[in-house]
Parts: structure tokens; sequence; C-alpha cells
């Protein structure tokens, strides 16, 4: 679910998460005929409490059977390619990486803090009844409360379900919470899904919530428990509670000026715009002509609007000029101008403000309004110089300052999970006790690198020969 609505597709995905879930659960292990690099996936090991040991005296539906013979669900199939790319561990646990004063100062200044009150009311006797647990994680996965039924939370405790730890896909694999951020929109994890083993006696079921007003994702709310949750309703009943706390945010924030155009296009591949009270999710052209022109206030003329967005050379302007009259039959005659090409009023854009949080030194706020790369599949000329500056502007900042909380959420995210500078700053910035995996993870990298560099230089001699 977005703030832009849902389309068929996500409907039909979501209805598909449901009834798989209603499914057997023997019937579901993701590792059946699962096969990111030509091998066998993990196979999920027999775990007992000391690995996560679900409430109720559930155990791991994985036992030691191994995989089952139906194959994964696309969407869960997809999560654990990303987790392999990841280099996630299957036997690892989530780190955490707020300590009690950290984590109080960080969650009473998020957004999502406003929106508690309304989700411990529609969760909180629902998760403490049956022996579930509540989260809610910032948008870079990690959990900004957990609370529910206290044998529960000792349990998930042995696994590090516990606030101030990092859930996110690239930090802690397949989850509900981590997945739901990954790709925006409900997900349910039923128990031997999760690519991590001791996390498969669970199952889990999150939403994103986004800001009303920008779209922008500002994190997810969980529900995790036993095999009752492997039920479709869990799925609805936590979507639910998303759009509850969006409407919450709604409500408290101050009303959008109608005048301001308000753009958000980092990490998503359609930008969305807030223009007189409405939100337009925006086809890929529209989104890169958006970007352009917001970059671009004083305007740009139809020759170089056409340099800017075409890498073809043989586009003509009759092409450009068609995709500009369809672009301001959507936004309205008063939006888009010509003669430059231009957009009326201001316009807030969220690349803009990263850029003018890093010109002031702002570099703690730069990343948190960073939500990924500027329409990350744009190839336009335009977008992609706009991109690659301010990603190599925020990283370099990152760098220098060398605090482990902004670099991890960098080294863990989709676009900085292969960064070696990052992960090496990193690896020399956390505590002693929270090294070993990052300097796992850097090893791995280094040698991945070490072995193309070989690669190329059998291949360069091969080819001089």
């Amino acid at each position: 679910m977005s703030a832009t609505g849902r389309d068929d597709l996500d409907e039909e995905a979501e209805l598909s998460d449901a009834r798989v879930a209603a499914e057997p659960r023997t019937e579901r292990d993701p590792a059946a005929r699962f096969d990111p690099h030509g091998e066998a996936a993990p196979r999920a090991a027999k775990t007992g409490p000391s690995a996560g040991a679900a409430p109720n005296g559930e155990t791991d539906p994985g036992g030691e059977t191994g995989p089952r013979t139906r194959e994964a669900r696309p969407l869960v199939a997809a999560s654990w390619r990303r987790s392999v790319r990841a280099r996630v561990s299957p036997d690892g646990a989530a780190r955490v990486e707020l300590d009690e004063d950290e984590l109080t100062a960080y969650r009473e200044a998020h957004p999502l803090s406003a929106t508690m009150p309304v989700i411990r009311e529609l969760m909180g006797a629902y998760a403490t009844d049956g022996e579930h647990l509540l989260a809610v994680c910032d948008a870079a996965g990690r959990m900004l409360w957990v609370e529910g039924h206290p044998g529960t939370l000792r349990k998930a405790g042995a696994m590090n379900f516990v606030a101030g730890a990092r859930w996110s896909e690239a930090a802690a694999g397949t989850n509900a919470p981590g997945t739901a951020l990954a790709v925006d929109r409900p997900v349910q994890v039923v128990s031997a899904e999760h690519f991590q083993r001791p996390v498969r006696a669970w199952t889990c079921a999150a939403a994103p919530v986004h800001d009303p007003h920008s779209g922008r994702v500002l994190g997810a709310v969980d529900i995790t428990g036993g095999e009752r949750l492997a039920h479709p309703h869990s799925l609805g009943f936590v979507q639910a509670v998303a759009r509850a706390a969006e409407s919450q945010l709604a409500l408290l924030g101050p009303a959008p000026d109608p005048g301001r155009l308000r753009l958000s296009a980092l990490g998503r591949d359609e930008a969305v715009l807030s223009v007189g009270g409405r939100l337009l999710r925006l086809s890929r052209r529209h989104s890169e002509i958006l970007v352009v022109l917001a970059h671009r206030p004083e305007g740009v003329g139809g020759d170089e609007l056409l340099t800017l967005l075409y890498e073809d050379e043989s586009i003509t302007p009759v092409t450009l000029r068609a995709e500009l009259s369809r672009l301001r039959a959507l936004l309205g005659p008063d939006v888009l101008r010509s003669r430059p090409y231009r957009l009326a009023g201001t316009v807030d854009a969220d690349f803009a403000t990263v850029d003018r949080r890093l010109a002031s030194g702002a570099v703690a706020a730069a990343a948190g309004e960073y939500a990924g790369p500027l329409l990350p599949s744009s190839a336009a000329p335009g977008v992609v110089r706009l991109r690659e500056r301010l990603a190599g502007r925020l990283r370099a900042a990152l760098v220098d300052r060398r605090d482990p909380g902004l670099l991890a959420d960098w080294a863990y995210s989709a676009w900085g999970e292969d960064d070696v500078v990052v992960w090496r700053a990193l690896c020399a910035a956390v505590p002693a006790a929270q090294l070993p995996p990052v300097r796992a993870r850097l090893d791995s990298l280094e040698a991945e690198l070490s072995a193309g560099a070989t690669d190329l230089q059998r291949t360069g001699h091969h080819t001089r020969a």
C-alpha cells in the first residue's frame, strides 16, 4: 500500500500472499528448488530455544527434513536472492545498533512516534492476548518499538528481535518488516520462508508507513508471533494499521500548500508529485522531465531538454513535445509552462533537500532524507549526472563523518551493499563488539573484487595473446 493508492498488480500480489499464507505450512519451504548461484539453498536446520524458539512451544517447521517439494513464492525467492547478494549469513542474527540512550532520543524525534498511540490502540491488546508482538521500525529497518506478550518478548530477545536492532533485508535477510521496506508493500513471511535459520520458527506480517504528503517511506509496522499468524487476516490487519498511522500523520501534520509542488524521486523509478492536494504517480519519462525541470527552476529550452532526456540522438523534438503535451494535460496548464519549459511556483524536491542539507554541513539530516538513488533505472543523461553527483557527495560526507550508524545505513542499503569504501569506513568506525560481522562482510567483498581483478587480467592476457 502506497500513499498514492494501489494498482491492480499490487492488489493481485497481496491476494496471492494471502492465499499462500492460508496453505498448509509444511508445503512452503522457500529453499525448495531455489538456486541463487547454481547451488542448493541453505537448508532449514533444527533450532532450539536459544536460536529463537517460537512462542507456545512451536518449532522450526523446516526441522531436519530439508527443503520441501514446492517452489518458493516469487516474492520470497526474489528476497532470498537479494539476501544472498547482500551476503547475509543464514545462521547469523540481527545486530543491535542503538543503546538505550541513543534509542530514546532517536525515536522521540522520529515522525512515527506520533502514530504510536493509534498503533498501540489497534494492536496492543491483540498482540498481548494472542501472545504476539507489535513492532515498528524506521525506513532503514531499525526497530524503534517492540512490544507485546512478556513471554514472547523474552523468546524474541534470543534472536535480537528487540528495539535498537536492524532488521532490514540486507542485514537480516528475508523477514516481513525488512522485505516490506525493500519492496514497498505489505508482506507476510511464514516460518521457513525466513532466510535466517533462527527466525524460521516465527511468522510475521508487515506493511510500510508513508508520509501522507510526500509519499516517502517512514518505516513499517509489524505483527510477529507463532503459527497462528499464518493467516491472510494478519496481512490485512497490519495493512489497516499502517493506513490508520498514515491517516494520523495527515491529521497531525500541516495541510500542504495547494500552490506548492512536492516531488519525491529518490529511491523510486516512478516519481510521486503532490500538486493541488493530489498525489500523482508519474510515468518514468514524466518523472525524468519533472526532475530536470525541478533542478532548473529558471527553465530549459526545447533543444537542451531533448539532450538532457534522451540518449538516442535520433529522437526528434516532435517526440518530446508529445510527452510534454501529455504531462501538461496531467498536471494542468498552470503548472507546466513553456518558452522556456519550466514549472510554475515553488517546487520542494526531495533530492534538492538532500543537496541543501549537505551544503549546510547537516550530514545526518541529509542521510535521513536520502531514500535511495535518484530515479535509479533512468538512463536520461541529465538525471544520471544529478544522480551520480548527489550520491557521490553524500557518500564522501558519510565516510568523512565516520559515524557508524550513518555508515551502516548506507552499507546495509540496496545501493550500498557492495560499496567497499563505505564498508571499510564502517569497519574502522564500529565498536569492537560489533566488528566481527562487518569484518566478515568486508573480507567477502574484497575477495570478490580480487577475484574479479584476476579474471580481468587473465582475459586481457588471453586477448593480447
